[in-house]
């Protein structure tokens, strides 16, 4: 445990000490800072919407229950289940870009929010064509710069949103489980009897 701490340590230092570059500081502020980057995400809901139309607004309520369950997962149960320290009150001269209260570290919910999103939009626009390709690969390396950019600003270990990735993958991939078992074994179920029904 002591060497994958220290391992960890490293790649913190690696990225965080990078800080004080004043584009990338900027830059990853912007990302990390939602009420910033706000903008991207009403951009990525049009795209959808127009590239889906109704079966849109399937895919952004299912992004939204995906949020949801990696937010409450990685916020209400590891974080006081671990109780991991944040890097930047744990360690000696962290650059520290943002105001950060005095919450756990373990896992990034930042990370697990923009992987759930990532992972959800994979399912739906992954395997259609090379503009919905280039979507899903333009939001999953933004998914990436977001987790990235928590350990940018100081607030979070690379483990931290290593962790919160794979909370956001594991609770999108629940979601779409759920909902394709709904759609296929209940919703066209009833379907197909109601239009029996009718044809008798």
């Amino acid at each position: 445990m002591e060497t994958l701490y220290a391992l960890d340590v490293a790649l913190f230092r690696v990225v965080n000490d990078r800080a004080s570059d004043g584009f990338l500081d900027a830059f990853f502020v912007f990302l990390t800072s939602f009420h910033q980057s706000w903008w991207i995400a009403a951009l990525a809901a049009i795209f959808i919407l127009a590239r889906r139309k109704w079966e849109g607004l399937t895919v952004l309520l299912l992004c939204v229950l995906a949020i949801a369950l990696a937010d409450q997962t990685a916020s209400r149960f590891f974080k006081p289940l671990v109780q991991r320290t944040r890097p930047c009150f744990e360690l000696p001269d962290v650059h520290l870009l943002v105001n950060q209260p005095r919450s756990f570290s373990f896992a990034s919910s930042h990370a697990a929010n923009a992987a759930a999103v990532a992972t959800t939009l994979f399912f739906f626009f992954a395997k259609s064509t090379a503009l919905d390709k280039l979507f899903v690969w333009t939001m999953s390396v933004y998914a990436f710069l977001v987790g990235l950019s928590r350990v940018y600003v100081g607030v979070h270990y690379p483990s931290d949103v290593l962790g919160g990735f794979a909370i956001g993958v594991a609770s999108s991939a629940l979601v779409y489980g759920a909902f394709s078992y709904l759609w296929k074994n209940v919703i066209q179920t009833r379907r197909l009897r109601a239009k029996d029904e009718r044809s008798e």
